[in-house]
């Protein structure tokens, strides 16, 4: 099996361990379990939290001690395992404890993947940034694959879901050891400062005022990432609890159309090469939060029906842009303008930046900020009907206050119980000006000037 496609089956199968759960967790997470909005949002901030050390720490690993591939396959062993534990958490500090695990072990191989792949590609003679995006782009269609896989079995709102992410997971692990050797570079002198031997060399790069403000805009801009991977799918569903669209495909597939999102990131992947060489990582990096600020204003008005639909299917398709010229851009930036001796360090930094603190930062404000100030409470029939646009004696309306809120009117036209309903054009919009302010500050602070022969330098 030649070398691009055993890197190829890599990339599949590390992304479809995510994709298996990480769209359609919230639909468990509300749906099954009707757990709180706040505590979700920490929950998914354990992506965060562990992406401030743990890759940090395996990158230090990799360079010094241990074989990269090693290390990769035994983290993703004991994910595998961890995700058929975790749908069994009575409640929601034990999933949180649980998850947290999970994503220590998990983490950190998104960038291992990129090391070993960009070690094994330039050991051989490859051009990393002409052929490492062809293969990174299955990672995007493993995730999809993922993805239609736990929607049509019927898994996105159970623990099947998280059963399929760990069978997968234990696979690759055993996989990994298959791959070419990518031993330690042990670039560092033994008898180097302490810190130069930890990897903490890495830490450095804030002294330059260039690389600072690009990891402080990463980690701005990491706190947007995973926010439609949290609620995206979440979104959709609520639009169930509207009578004219509770039976809709995009209710009923919600998650497929939320594929279209990783469809997009395919096209755009291929398309980084050519992006990179031509504007530069300024330019580059302000188009995708420019489609930041696309992917969430479309959403806002989206509905799922006439043009509404229409904005719904741009906002998906947009997402490519937004993600791939931030995520892939970044890292290969990392790569060309970082010392050999601590790129797999660095990678590990940039990884903590954008996953670790600000996916921490965003996820904890955005799940605050939703349950705080864009959640309707409703205390009425009639107030509650005529917010999902329909009557309160509509037989639908009654049957989804019974199903989805367990609630149901009293004679005097109470509900029996508070019922929550979510703003999502409110939180959409919120999270499009945040985008656009983000955009402004970075086109106006971050000075560099493009240097084609920078990106090429990348395989020397």
């Amino acid at each position: 099996m030649n070398l691009k496609l055993r890197l190829t089956i890599l990339s599949f199968l590390q992304f479809f361990v995510w994709g298996a759960w990480l769209i359609t967790m919230a639909n468990f997470w509300f749906g099954t379990k009707h757990w709180e909005g706040t505590q979700f949002g920490a929950v998914f901030g354990t992506m965060g939290i562990a992406s401030i050390f743990m890759p940090t720490i395996t990158g230090i690993i990799a360079d010094r001690w241990v074989n990269a591939e090693r290390i990769f396959s035994v983290l993703h062993i004991l994910y595998g395992i961890i995700l058929f534990i975790l749908p069994h958490s009575a409640d929601p500090n034990s999933f949180f404890s649980v998850m947290l695990v999970a994503m220590c072990f998990y983490m950190p191989t998104i960038a291992l993947a990129n090391s070993i792949s960009y070690t094994i590609l330039k050991n051989n003679n490859f051009d990393v940034v002409k052929d490492f995006p062809p293969i990174r782009v299955w990672g995007t269609i493993g995730f999809i694959v993922a993805m239609w896989i736990t929607n049509l079995s019927g898994n996105k709102a159970t623990e099947g879901q998280f059963y399929i992410g760990g069978a997968v997971a234990i696979f690759l692990g055993i996989y990994a050891l298959t791959l070419p050797k990518c031993p330690p570079q042990k670039l560092i002198d033994k008898n180097s400062p302490l810190s130069e031997q930890l990897g903490l060399n890495a830490f450095k790069l804030f002294g330059n005022y260039k690389m600072a403000l690009f990891f402080l805009f990463s980690m701005l801009l990491g706190a947007a990432l995973q926010l439609t991977n949290a609620y995206g799918d979440v979104f959709l569903s609520e639009f169930a609890h509207f009578p004219k669209y509770a039976d809709s495909f995009v209710v009923q597939r919600s998650t497929i159309i939320m594929s279209i999102s990783q469809v997009s990131e395919t096209l755009f992947i291929l398309a980084i090469p050519f992006f990179l060489k031509k504007f530069g990582i300024k330019k580059v990096m302000l188009m995708s939060m420019l489609a930041w600020v696309l992917r969430f204003g479309f959403f806002a008005y989206g509905v799922p029906e006439g043009f509404g639909l229409s904005l719904i299917i741009l906002s998906c398709i947009v997402y490519g842009m937004a993600f791939d010229f931030f995520n892939i851009s970044g890292s290969l930036f990392v790569e060309t303008t970082t010392d050999k001796k601590i790129r797999s360090s660095a990678q590990g930094l940039f990884m903590m930046m954008t996953n670790g603190f600000g996916a921490v930062f965003g996820s904890y404000i955005a799940g605050w900020a939703i349950d705080k100030f864009f959640t309707h409470k409703f205390t009425t029939a009639s107030d509650l009907s005529a917010y999902l646009q329909t009557t309160s004696d509509n037989p639908t309306f009654l049957e989804i206050l019974k199903s989805s809120f367990n609630a149901a009117v009293n004679p005097d036209g109470t509900l029996s119980s508070v019922v929550m309903v979510k703003d999502w054009q409110q939180i959409w919009l919120s999270f499009a000006i945040y985008a656009l302010v983000l955009a402004i500050f970075f086109a106006v602070l971050f000075r560099h000037k493009h240097n084609p022969e920078d990106v090429s330098s990348v395989n020397h």
